[in-house]
């Protein structure tokens, strides 16, 4: 619920309280003697309670009757009234609004000014943020990298530029917007230096492939599925800032989406890999543009609308020039992420025809008693590339070797299993693939029962 408070001017006191009469909402007024500037600029100050879903149409309604702009409006959260007046309230306005909770839109706009920090606040969060997170990539570390997003200031500027948009905020939008790009130049920016540093102080073991560290190796293969987790960490933050809940968890979801890619990106950077800077950094672009998107869609269906006639209008020509050049360049980088969900869907089936395959040649009398143990599969680049990226970090790669092992009693010989392992893939996949098969010999004692000598009696 909302306490709302307001300071009546002169000659707008029985306006005021004929409205609220009018919607039966119980109000307690004082009468303002202080006065401002050796003069009467106030006539009294008025109090009352709504609930979360009232405060934008009573105060419209308040507005709309002439109550002027030199009225101070103060919204406080109160905790709550157990008066049966206010229970009647609120079943008034949930049953006129429904159960859609949303705070008022000068709410909404104070709230996302107060999530932007300070913009040195801001400066030094990030960079911090990122330095902690390109260390716990290196480390493959999920939990410093988790730590690395929790003091991420980014929840603020990711959600104001959508705010300002909707509300025909032209400051908040552009203050949302300078942030997220400053914020993603940042962490790329520090990610690299520090990168950079622990590489040839030396800090890291030298000679590591990088793209082999899980936690960087996820980033530089971004599918779909990153995509859903942009646009879901979007449509939180809104639905939370509008709920007045805490953005802090939000917050969180928010830059687990842009703080490592953007880090990733750095290490790319850092350690001279093309591969990994492109990317990883298509993936931090992809990521904002969603999270942009959905938290305006968001707005837009929630219905947030500035009040004024002519800034309705101006809101909704820019929101849908806004939203509809985040779907064409969301789409055209989607190209990527489809790329790379198919090519993991293919390395998917691949690698079942490979077991399934092998079992099955397993089963032939000649080679009983085998049994598969590993599987590893080995992919190469799709498309030429210089010999130093030829590694299985690649994006778009093709299978390339397959190196399975078998178990196999040591007294067994299995002559010709890769060559036939080899046809029979290229027979069901229609890839030409080369095979190695490395056997583990195993020694086994048959059970036998062990008499054991019976105490006399």
């Amino acid at each position: 619920m909302r306490l709302v408070e307001i300071a009546i001017p002169l000659g707008e006191r029985e306006l005021v309280i004929e409205t609220l009469e009018a919607r039966d909402i119980d109000y307690y007024i004082t009468e303002e003697t202080s006065g401002r500037g050796g003069r009467e600029d106030y006539a009294a100050i008025i109090t009352f309670p709504l609930p979360q879903n009232a405060v934008q149409p009573v105060v419209d309604e308040l507005r709309d009757v002439g109550l002027s702009e030199e009225a101070h409006v103060i919204i406080i959260d109160a905790q709550v009234d157990i008066s049966t007046r206010f229970e009647r309230l609120v079943e008034r306005y949930t049953a006129k609004r429904g159960r859609r909770i949303r705070i008022a839109r000068e709410e909404i706009r104070i709230h996302a000014r107060e999530l932007s920090p300070s913009l040195r606040t801001f400066v030094t969060m990030t960079i911090v943020s990122a330095v902690v997170a390109t260390a716990g990539l290196l480390l493959d570390s999920p939990a410093v990298v988790v730590g690395s997003m929790v003091i991420a200031p980014l929840v603020g500027p990711a959600l104001s530029a959508s705010i300002g948009t909707v509300l025909d905020d032209r400051d908040l939008f552009r203050r949302g917007v300078r942030l997220q790009v400053l914020g993603v130049v940042l962490s790329i920016a520090s990610a690299a230096a520090f990168a950079t540093l622990v590489r040839f102080i030396p800090l890291f073991p030298p000679g590591t492939d990088v793209t082999r560290i899980p936690e960087v190796a996820i980033r530089i293969s971004p599918d779909f599925l990153s995509l859903i987790i942009a646009l879901g960490a979007g449509i939180a933050g809104i639905v939370s800032l509008s709920a007045g809940a805490s953005t802090a968890l939000v917050g969180v979801m928010i830059a687990v989406a842009l703080i490592p890619p953007a880090a990733t990106v750095g290490i790319g950077i850092a350690w001279g890999e093309p591969v990994v800077t492109v990317s990883a950094g298509i993936l931090v672009l992809v990521n904002l543009l969603a999270i942009n998107l959905s938290a305006l869609l968001t707005l837009r269906y929630m219905g947030y609308r500035p009040k004024e006639w002519l800034k309705l209008q101006h809101s909704r020509g820019e929101t849908v020039k806004r939203v509809s050049l985040l779907v064409v360049v969301i789409v055209l980088l989607s190209a990527f992420l489809g790329g790379v969900t198919y090519s993991s869907i293919q390395d998917a089936q691949f690698e079942r025809s490979v077991r399934t395959t092998t079992d099955a040649v397993l089963e032939l009398p000649r080679y009983s008693g085998g049994e598969r143990l590993e599987i590893d599969v080995r992919y190469g680049p799709s498309v030429p590339l210089p010999r130093k990226y030829r590694d299985p970090a690649v994006p778009f790669h093709r299978p390339r070797e397959v190196i399975v092992t078998v178990g196999k009693p040591t007294n067994e010989r299995y002559p010709g299993l890769a060559e036939r392992l080899r046809a029979r893939l290229y027979r069901r996949t229609g890839r030409d693939v080369s095979v190695q098969i490395r056997y583990v010999g195993i020694d086994e004692a048959p059970r036998r029962g062990i008499e054991r000598n019976r105490p006399s009696l």
